[in-house]
């Protein structure tokens, strides 16, 4: 069942969870999140990274997604992660995605809130919702972390853009962490009370449950996982023997694994079942 972003972090307000959003890259990745959704009556965001719609792989991609979704029971949505420019944008639009992200949070703020607001226009006049960012969530190979979200600047960023949800830096990366991240807990209160819209935690992998629980409780309503569903993935795909020249029978272990790892996610969300009624 295909919704929007708006739609679907309704569901995550009503229920007080958050929405599970899982980058996929293939066939394989793609069925192992819609095993596990099905599996746990759960909403799941399938999302696409920036990247794979610079080339004709998003173009693949997109249709293998909503036909999956078409056949689930649960209500899906369909994002564009960290929508690098325009062009990513529109091909993300034209090939279906009932979200998608534009991410412009290295700029200052003020060309921030400018190319988050053309985007957030454009895509809304076919309806589609929009997540930006504010305070740029980097990468575990940076040096140094970035200044954290402001409450006041947030509230003002969401009233000039009209975002459905905002992506926050309250201590998270991208990619594997060396050592376990503490997340500002009462930052996220804050910047959710002062905007009073879904926030969006990225770098969900590898953050400690019990600190993703509490990001949870403060206001965090959809996370993000990548790193860790390429590494349930690939560890599949290293464990099954060389003996099985089959593809499609050789890609059963590696669709478990992701099936494994996603189920693992919705419950620590809270996202079991929130498709019930």
């Amino acid at each position: 069942m295909l919704i929007n972003l708006k739609e679907i972090l309704e569901i995550a307000e009503a229920k007080q969870c958050a929405i599970p959003a899982f980058n996929v890259y293939n066939m394989e990745t793609v069925m192992g999140v819609m095993q596990a959704a099905e599996s746990l009556r759960a909403p799941v965001i399938f999302q696409v990274y920036s990247r794979l719609f610079d080339s004709e792989l998003g173009d693949m991609l997109s249709p293998v997604i909503l036909r999956a979704i078409a056949g689930m029971k649960v209500p899906c949505a369909f994002h564009l992660d960290h929508g690098a420019g325009e062009k990513e944008v529109e091909r993300a639009l034209r090939n279906g995605a009932t979200g998608v992200m534009i991410d412009a949070s290295a700029l200052p703020f003020a060309e921030n809130v400018a190319v988050t607001k053309m985007i957030s226009e454009r895509a809304g006049f076919v309806g589609v919702p929009i997540e930006g960012e504010l305070g740029h969530v980097g990468t575990t190979r940076d040096e140094f972390m970035g200044e954290y979200t402001k409450p006041e600047e947030a509230a003002e960023f969401v009233r000039q853009t009209g975002v459905a949800a905002l992506a926050v830096l309250v201590g998270t990366a991208h990619g594997r962490y060396k050592k376990a991240p503490t997340l500002d807990i009462p930052r996220i209160a804050e910047i959710r009370r002062a905007t009073g819209i879904p926030l969006v935690l990225h770098g969900g992998s590898g953050v400690p449950d019990q600190q993703v629980r509490a990001a949870v409780a403060a206001g965090i309503r959809k996370v993000n996982f990548g790193t860790d569903l390429c590494y349930s993935f690939l560890d599949g795909v290293f464990e099954v023997s060389r003996d099985i020249v089959a593809v499609d029978l050789f890609m059963r272990e590696p669709i478990s694994c992701v099936r494994r790892f996603a189920e693992e996610k919705i419950r620590l969300l809270g996202a079991e079942g929130a498709a019930n009624g």
